[in-house]
């Protein structure tokens, strides 16, 4: 059955109106990482590829390390939406999803593809040089829109003109080719797509492509551009009409676009002689503030001791033997922290120069602001004879650090230009240790009970029935801890609004179905028991913790989980191991198991690398019982986003893993400190796979150490060391 064309101009102009209610819901969001009021950073464009370029060709300019972009566009029933990531000043990552109407290709009507791309500048730009780039588009996928490039880009006229020229390969070869310099290009590989055919890498008839830009001002861009994309498919004519997408009857795109503020891009677009088109991009980025200023209480004063000789008595040692002086510290402690979100748990006197200080942090994603915070409230309690103080964060009862300051360089620095370096230079980071038996305990604190209602939103992305499928739903959880490193944890959801169920039921053959069926999991139950467990951490030795977590783990499979992590403060090396026996759950009722269970595990390496990155190896047995590894790579910001991309390879053959041949994905975290300028813990998390598949599935258990217990580990509390006085 085909579409009457009046639906399809309806859907191409709901697509479209979907792109602009994007940006005006993306407008409302605060002018973040405005330069000034009014003012907005200069910053090159995403084109209708959501990736840096001018129209629907690439240019070689690079946007800021770190700019994250999410871009929609829409033109002559082709949508696309585009995650963008620059993830190193010259290396930028995409992510896309594109969808064709009424296209007629691997046997749909309208047809959806997932492409990644990647891009290397290899040259910046200087004063007579231009700057130079490589792109990779659709370098793992069907191959749809797969192409390979060479550009080079000038600025002219003090920025306000942007020239760019090159050469592309596959699709962007295939108008105006001028010879196949590398040879010919192999055809693609029959299969399920998602796998690197590194073979036809610039290979084929090459074409060139230009373009050039004007800013008269910051907001306003004017964009001509010559494309070498003849669009073969999508002008040939398919199907049972065999009527074309649209008619390429010129090369030449002309467009504008305007910068709403700092976050919110609008462009409109004539192209290929017979289209018009729209797109929208969102743009933010972890080191710019997503508000200006900050909500949350400023600190309280560090409170600075006397000078012993002017005033010798207030350096006296004579309260270390005043009976329960350690417990009436404490308390006092925490008495001044009870308005800063920290709690004490135990206070020891080490000595009359030394004290030492477990603490939770229960407000700051900043760790470093959360040390801070505790060290003024130190300074406030204890005598003017105390000079050392060890600070020891506790998460879930296990001791992931000590910072130990000198209380005169925190005097010394407080209010010093370059005093937080300078503070920086005299603490050290060791490792934690348990508390001594002989300090004085928080008792008032266990049991402690924390429950929360909030809303939810599922998703269900990329079937090809239909594309994006949400429920909205509300979830309450709690958690009781009646003694420290022992939580007991769960969690029940209930949708509301729509829906997520799937289509995907069949058994999945040489495979056991441990992801395939989620579908039914939604579709059986009204109320969901998403997890209910009890799991205790503890630490084994310094710098080695362990957890162990029983019950019902996640929403399809509960068990029995263990694991051990390695993981010195100063080290950038962590090694750790874990090890499940897990029984797939059932779909009707929230308490019984159907009869699959496995025993899964992983050896893992962590090594952290410059600029906040760190990798990830697991190697080890998955859900279905295959065995392979996975590789992660991800960014951490001194703002406390996550930014990552993993990839699994086992041995299930790409035949009987089924589309996308190996599982990948990225995911991305977002602290809401960063959207509300006011302090908390909380996070936004979440993960975009291409498809869910059998093969390469791991078991998704909470709590997981690394993540854990590095927080406060000398990497991780030196970037965001510049928040310690906040």
């Amino acid at each position: 059955m085909t579409d009457h064309p009046d639906r399809k101009a309806a859907r191409r102009l709901k697509a479209a109106a979907a792109a602009t209610a994007i940006a005006a819901s993306l407008g409302a969001v605060p002018a973040a990482a405005q330069t000034a009021p009014g003012e907005i950073a200069p910053r090159p464009t995403l084109n209708f590829y959501g990736v840096t370029g001018a129209i629907d060709t690439p240019s070689a300019f690079s946007q800021p390390d770190g700019e994250f972009g999410f871009t929609a566009s829409s033109f002559a029933g082709i949508n696309r939406f585009t995650l963008s990531f620059q993830i190193l000043p010259r290396v930028q990552g995409a992510f896309r999803y594109t969808g064709f109407d009424n296209l007629y290709f691997g046997g749909y009507e309208d047809y959806y593809d997932r492409s990644f791309d990647l891009t290397v500048q290899v040259l910046k730009e200087r004063r007579y040089l231009p700057a130079m780039k490589i792109g990779f588009q659709d370098f793992i996928g069907t191959g749809v829109l797969s192409g390979e490039y060479i550009v080079a880009s000038k600025t002219l006229a003090g920025g306000q003109l942007e020239l760019s020229g090159g050469i592309g390969w596959g699709r962007l070869g295939t108008f105006g080719e001028i010879g196949t310099p590398f040879g010919d290009r192999p055809r693609r590989k029959a299969g399920q797509g998602g796998e690197f055919e590194v073979d036809q890498f610039f290979k084929g008839p090459a074409a060139s492509f230009a373009s050039v830009a004007y800013r008269p001002n910051d907001r306003l861009t004017l964009t001509a551009e010559y494309s070498s994309d003849d669009y073969v498919r999508e002008t040939g004519g398919r199907g049972p009409r065999d009527e074309p997408l649209f008619d390429r009857d010129s090369a030449f795109n002309f467009a504008a676009s305007y910068r709403l503020n700092d976050n919110v891009t609008l462009g409109a677009a004539y192209l290929y002689g017979s289209e018009f088109g729209l797109r929208v991009s969102f743009n933010a980025n972890p080191n710019r503030p997503g508000v200006v200023g900050s909500a949350g209480a400023a600190p309280k004063p560090l409170a600075e001791r006397p000078s012993r000789q002017a005033q010798p008595q207030a350096w006296t040692t004579a309260w270390v033997g005043v009976k329960d002086m350690q417990q009436t510290f404490l308390e006092k402690l925490n008495d001044d922290l009870e308005t800063e979100g920290l709690v004490a748990t135990s206070l020891d006197v080490r000595s009359p120069q030394e004290v030492e200080v477990h603490f939770r942090n229960l407000r700051y994603n900043s760790e470093a602001q959360a040390v801070g915070r505790v060290a003024r409230s130190l300074s406030r309690v204890m005598p003017a004879s105390v000079e050392t103080f060890r600070i020891v964060p506790e998460i879930d009862g296990m001791a992931v650090s000590t910072l130990v300051m000198n209380r005169s360089s925190l005097e010394a620095t407080v209010n010093a230009p370059g005093g937080t370096d300078a503070l920086a230079q005299t603490t050290r980071i060791e490792a934690g240790l348990p508390i001594d038996p002989t300090a004085a305990r928080n008792e008032e604190y266990f049991p402690r009970f924390d429950w929360a209602i909030s809303p939810f939103v599922r998703r269900l992305l990329f079937d090809p029935a239909e594309p994006v499928r949400l429920q909205f739903g509300i979830r309450a959880q709690a958690d009781y801890e009646p003694l420290p490193g022992l939580v007991f944890s769960g969690s029940v959801s209930k949708g509301l609004i729509g829906d997520v169920d799937s289509d995907r039921t069949e058994d999945a053959g040489n495979i056991p179905q441990v992801r395939t069926d989620y579908g039914r999991y939604n579709e059986e139950t009204d109320i969901a028991l998403d997890r209910l467990t009890a799991a205790y951490y503890f630490d084994i030795a310094p710098n080695t913790y362990g957890r162990v977590t029983a019950g019902y783990l996640e929403r399809m499979f509960g068990g029995v989980s263990a694991e051990v992590l390695w993981k010195p403060v100063d080290s950038r090396l962590g090694l750790g191991a874990e090890i499940n026996y897990v029984q797939k759950r059932g779909y009707e009722t929230q308490f019984d198991f159907r009869d699959y269970d496995v025993v899964t595990g992983h050896v893992s390496a962590y090594y952290e690398l410059p600029r906040g990155f760190t990798a990830q190896v697991d190697v080890g047995r998955y859900l279905a019982g295959d065995v392979g590894a996975t590789l992660a790579l991800d960014r951490e910001f001194a703002s406390g986003w996550k930014i990552g991309a993993y990839a699994t390879k086992t041995d299930v053959s790409a035949e009987d893993f089924g589309e996308g041949s190996f599982d990948k994905g990225i995911r991305v975290e977002v602290p809401l400190d960063w959207f509300l300028g006011k302090p908390t813990r909380q996070t936004l998390s979440t993960s975009v796979s291409p498809v869910t598949q059998d093969g390469g599935a791991r078991l998704r258990v909470d709590g997981r150490l690394y993540d854990r217990v590095t927080d406060y580990h000398e990497s991780s509390i030196g970037n965001s060391f510049g928040r310690v006085w906040r």
